[in-house]
């Protein structure tokens, strides 16, 4: 699923922004995209291999994206959140309305957002998925959807 033709049409770029629109969340990484970049290319790509009567990959640190397409690898995205605003600590702040230094106030008691984060990120990342799987294999039921999903897998069998 996804496109390589424009950029508002990859997979990666639809994923990436879904998951930046999550509160907190500050980075993105697909694959081991962000250790990836330090790397040469030939400790990046993935090989592919032909065994058993299938293309596969010995390694995935794509993510199961190339070229803002699904390689039909596991897909592994990763957000990444910044700590969440108020502190038992309280930081250096200001009053608002008399402008005077002060402290921030403590307001909550949760100590993170990371797992409710975890099941939106999970979520938006399913919504994408879904809408990119109804504009390769549309129609105008689940049914014919279907129907078309499986004409592609024997498709591809065929390689």
């Amino acid at each position: 699923m996804g496109s390589h033709i424009s950029w508002y049409e990859k997979l990666d770029g639809r994923i990436a922004q879904a998951f930046m629109s999550i509160q907190a969340v500050k980075a993105v990484e697909i694959g081991e995209g962000v250790a990836n970049a330090g790397r040469f290319g030939s400790e990046v790509h993935d090989e592919i291999y032909y065994q058993d009567n299938n293309f596969q990959r010995k390694t995935n640190r794509a993510g199961g994206l190339e070229g803002g397409i699904t390689n039909g690898e596991e897909l592994r995205v990763r957000g990444y959140l910044k700590p969440i605003s108020t502190l038992r600590k309280p930081l250096h702040s200001v009053d608002i309305n008399s402008k005077a230094e002060d402290l921030a106030a403590f307001e909550r008691s949760d100590i993170t957002a990371v797992p409710a984060a975890g099941v939106i990120g999970e979520a938006m990342l399913a919504i994408v998925l879904a809408n990119s799987m109804r504009e390769k294999f549309g129609g105008d039921s689940i049914d014919e959807m279907k129907r078309n999903f499986e004409s592609y897998n024997q498709f591809i069998q065929s390689y």
